[in-house]
Order: structure tokens, then sequence, then C-alpha cells
């Protein structure tokens, strides 16, 4: 008599970060698998190939995932920010759609190399989810057996604290950009180095610079006066750094706009674009300015999710 064999599916994922559940509910997993790189070397004076392996690297991980769980992911992201950089072990444990863990994806010494911000749109009706991509120094991978403790699923009251349409900008000395509408997406990297040593298989990861990106977004002309007197002394008139650079932040909100959850802090913001976007006779659409400005440093921070 065979036995049936059911196969896997893709119904829930689990972050644990340092033997304690870290975000309970991840929408998406990817990576994290481990690569031979193969040489070939001449040999004799026919010169044949022959291949081998020489170093290993390893995958990194791509998560996407929301609020629910997540203060311990939050942290980490922020120390990063701050260069206070930590490596951390953990596990993704993937589950059936009944909660029950079929295998875990162990890693160890991870560092996070990128943290991807969805765009926001005052329209939207989208959920806020975070992409982030973790560099591993090894991982390794077990099939769990049957009574393993169930994972806990989403947190559905707390995933939903987070849209996409729910955020403020604020500028120093420019009251009107919280009426932005739009903000395109931030991805926030941090470079690391693999340094091979000794006999060691799998690399050792230093991490080395971390690059900020540019804040693109549009706003009303209505409100944009300010803004494009900014642009003007900036740009036009030569006003010197740092005198004309400013702090601020994006605010991300509850969905009744009447609690910040966490902000993303802007340090040294300088303008270096700012145009009126093209416009169609006739259209009964609202005219808007389109910014783009650079910025020399960040900071995650929170009041609403205890972090920070």
């Amino acid at each position: 008599m065979t036995l049936a064999r059911n196969s896997y599916t893709a119904g829930h994922f689990e972050l644990n970060i340092d033997g304690h559940r870290s975000t309970a509910f991840l929408k998406s997993v990817d990576g994290g698998w481990t690569r031979a790189n193969v040489s070939d070397e001449s040999v004799g004076s026919e010169q044949w190939k022959q291949k081998h392996i020489s170093t290993i690297d390893v995958e990194p991980i791509s998560i996407e995932f929301g609020l629910a769980g997540a203060n311990d992911m939050l942290g980490w992201i922020k120390s990063s920010w701050d260069r206070k950089f930590s490596r951390r072990n953990g596990e993704i444990i993937h589950a059936n759609f009944n909660q029950q863990p079929t295998f875990q994806h162990e890693f160890r010494e991870a560092l996070i190399t990128e943290t991807s911000f969805p765009p926001l749109d005052g329209a939207s009706k989208e959920g806020g989810y975070l992409k982030c991509k973790l560099q591993p120094e090894w991982v390794e991978t077990k099939k769990l057996m049957p009574g393993a403790q169930k994972t806990a699923g989403p947190l559905n009251a707390k995933q939903k604290m987070w849209t996409n349409s729910a955020f403020r900008l604020n500028i120093d000395g420019i009251d009107d950009m919280r009426y932005t509408n739009k903000i395109e997406a931030l991805t926030i990297k941090q470079g690391v180095k693999k340094l091979y040593i000794g006999k060691n298989r799998f690399p050792t990861l230093e991490p080395t610079k971390i690059e900020f990106p540019n804040i693109t977004g549009t706003i009303s002309l209505e409100y944009a006066d300010k803004l494009l007197k900014w642009h003007k002394d900036y740009i036009n008139k030569g006003v010197k750094d740092p005198s004309s650079q400013k702090h601020g932040s994006i605010e991300f909100l509850s969905p009744d706009r009447k609690q910040t959850i966490f902000e993303i802090q802007l340090f040294e913001v300088g303008i270096n674009y700012v145009a009126i976007e093209s416009s169609t006779a006739n259209a009964n659409t609202i005219k808007r300015v389109k910014f783009e400005m650079f910025v020399h440093r960040m900071n995650l921070q929170s009041t609403g999710l205890g972090f920070g």
C-alpha cells in the first residue's frame, strides 16, 4: 500500500529572529539559497579544461511584511540606518493554510542590505508593506515533522493600521508640503563586502557605505508657492549650502490620520528639481508640480509601534 503525499502549499510564513517571534506574518519570501561558483583551469599541453567549485555564495533573502509583530524588524532597520550594525540569526517558518509548519529556513550572521517603502498615493486603497533584503553568511533548510507548533498567522487588526494613502510630508519652513499627494517608492541600500578568509567555505560580511535615495513626489500647484521659492533661491540664485538645506520627515499615519504610526526623519534635505507637470487643454485635472529632493541622512522612528 502506497501512502499518498500532499504537495506543500504556500500558506503562511513566520519570521523568528534570535529565538523569539519577530515578524509574525510575511506576505512573501524568496531567495536565501547557496550557490557554488565554478572555475575551469587548463590542464596539460592540450589545454583540457577541468572544472571545480571555488567559492560559495549565499543569495540574499527577500521578504515582504506588514506591521503585524514587526517591531523587532523595524528596530533592526533603524540600527542599520544609524550605522549600529548588528548581525542577526533567525529562521523563516513555512506553513500550510492550516498554519501547520512544513519546513524552516535558518540563517546566521545576516545584515540588512536593502529596505524598500512602497509608493505613497493619497488615492490608494492598498495596504502598506515593507520589503527587505537580508544577506546571511550561512543558511540551512530543515523539514519539520508533524506536531510542530503552529504559526501565529496574520494579525489582521494590526496589519490594517497602515495604508499607502495615509502619509504626510513635512519640510521645515514649507508648511504646505503636507498637501503632497504622491511620493515615489524609496529604497535604502546598505553595501556589504564579502571576505573569503582561510579555508572557510562561506565569506564573512562587512558593511560598507549606506545610500539614501532622493525623494520624488507631486503637489498641487495651488500649494507650491514656498516650494517654488525654495527652488528659485537654491538653484537659480545659488544660496549656499548648508544654510538652504532643511530637515523634515515622512509620517506614516493610521487610517483615520489621527496617529503617527512611524516616521522617516530627513536630515540635510536639498531641492534639486521642480517642474510643472505636462498639461492638456480642456482637461479637468488638478495642475501639479513634480519635485525631487536629495537627503543626506534618514532615521526611522516610532511613537505608535514602540521601537526607536
